[in-house]
């Protein structure tokens, strides 16, 4: 079975993101085997300088990367990254799965990611030119591989 690996910066305080992602894993569950990785955040002061968001980013680049598995097919959620419909991005997993078997899902904190994430990934996922908070968009990245994986598996909920 596929297994999905989604590893995020930061965990989701409110209750009703908790809910919303739990649901949702569970849903993913009928189609891979999802793990959900929550790492620590870097701490910053309440108006941090660019060179300290540097830091935290490189901080928390090395846990993310230590954090990713072999071979698995690697996606980083960034604001320059490519767009796509559910049915291609439906398209564009199963072909990822082919050569890897598994999927890596990587999300940053509020201020993104380390370059050095993004270079060692396969793929730039945005899915949306708005912005949305960081621990909102666990929950989106769930509904959205939830709903790639349902068009795969020609399942009626993507309609």
């Amino acid at each position: 079975m596929l297994s999905c690996k989604f590893i995020t910066v930061g965990t989701l305080k409110e209750s009703y993101l908790r809910e919303a992602a739990a649901e949702y894993t569970k849903r993913l569950g009928a189609f891979c085997r999802p793990e959900i990785v929550s790492l620590k955040e870097a701490r910053l002061p309440e108006n941090p300088s660019a060179a300290q968001i540097a830091a935290a980013l490189r901080d928390e680049a090395g846990r993310i990367l230590a954090a990713i598995p072999p071979r698995a097919m690697k996606i980083a959620l960034c604001v320059e990254g490519k767009q796509y419909d559910s049915p291609a991005l439906a398209e564009l997993l199963a072909r990822g799965t082919e050569n890897s078997g598994s999927l890596c899902f990587i999300i940053g904190s509020s201020h993104g990611l380390d370059e050095s994430v993004k270079a060692a990934c396969d793929l730039r996922l945005s899915v949306s030119k708005l912005t949305f908070p960081h621990q909102l968009m666990q929950v989106i990245l769930l509904e959205a591989v939830y709903r790639a994986l349902s068009i795969q598996h020609g399942t009626k909920y993507h309609k």
